[in-house]
């Protein structure tokens, strides 16, 4: 996959899928997957318009879903060739005009543009997905709009995602993403206190700008050389420890022992085991992380 900016051009015929897709989740993956079909019906590559997810600013606080990173190896994942990733800055003074003659077709030499129902562009967010068909038909190209996922009853959108994050259900923020909540950081070092008690642990702070789970333990697995293993996360400042300002995911990883500092790791969040507590004491502390380890090793007895 070939990820390119708002100044560079895509020389071959295009079928894009637009969005800010923060999370890549269920009904993003079906925008994904429209372009995907509309690009084989005309011999197009499927490619995606999407923005650095930091830059955008016109939102406040995003939080989102996903860091940028992962977001662009979810595309290669599901198997778009190209990616125009803008900085939103860049753009955000364009009109609707602009934005469909300059970037779609003079930068992205697009034949088709897809969108969910919920799609707009121009300045200040003037145009939407019905103004981007009739834009597109004006000058020649396809354009087609997504209808909403809903599973369930329940319409799956990035805020409803965040907020099951923030209220600690993760399963349930799982089943929409399409995908497990995950980190991808470098391992940081720590007190090491884990190492004493026979549960060393990976500490890895969170990514400015991603959204932060329900402080508290969970029920994880981390990559380490191609392998998912099981592991126990705190997720939270560490208060029986000593404070941090900064949220942290602190996980041990059963049946593992090596050295993991400096190595950037990704670990995903399964299920919401207990909320972050303070302990009396390091005593307490031990016993508890022995009755979530054992709480996670049934929990994938049964979950793979």
């Amino acid at each position: 996959m070939i990820v390119i900016d708002q100044n560079e051009r895509i020389g071959a015929n295009t079928v894009a899928a637009l969005g800010l897709f923060d999370g890549v989740h269920l009904g993003h993956r079906r925008v994904l997957a429209a372009a995907k079909k509309r690009a084989r019906e005309l011999h197009a590559l499927p490619a995606v318009f999407t923005f650095d997810t930091l830059s955008v600013t016109s939102k406040g606080r995003l939080d989102a879903l996903l860091t940028n990173d992962d977001k662009i190896a979810r595309f290669e994942e599901l198997g778009m060739e190209y990616v125009c990733e803008a900085d939103f800055g860049a753009l955000k003074e364009q009109s609707p005009e602009e934005f469909v003659e300059d970037i779609l077709i003079g930068r992205m030499h697009c034949v088709c543009a897809v969108c969910g129902y919920d799609f707009t562009f121009g300045k200040g967010g003037c145009a939407n997905a019905a103004d981007l068909e009739r834009l597109c038909k004006e000058r020649g190209i396809e354009a087609l709009t997504v209808s909403q996922l809903s599973i369930g009853g329940e319409a799956v959108s990035s805020t409803r995602i965040r907020e099951l994050i923030r209220n600690g259900e993760i399963a349930h923020a799982n089943a929409l993403l399409g995908s497990r909540w995950q980190i991808t950081a470098k391992v940081e070092h720590g007190a090491e206190l884990g190492r004493t008690w026979n549960f060393p642990t990976i500490n890895q702070p969170i990514p400015d700008g991603l959204a932060v789970p329900r402080f508290g333990v969970y029920c994880s697995k981390v990559c380490v050389d191609g392998k998912w293993l099981a592991g126990v996360t705190n997720i939270g400042v560490k208060p029986t420890v000593g404070s941090r300002e900064r949220p942290l995911a602190e996980t041990f990883i059963l049946d593992y022992d090596g050295d993991l500092y400096g190595r950037v790791l990704t670990t995903e969040l399964y299920e919401f085991v207990r909320p972050e507590q303070r302990f009396a004491s390091f005593s307490d502390l031990r016993e508890e992380i022995g009755r979530n380890t054992d709480h996670t090793k049934r929990y994938f007895e049964t979950v793979k």
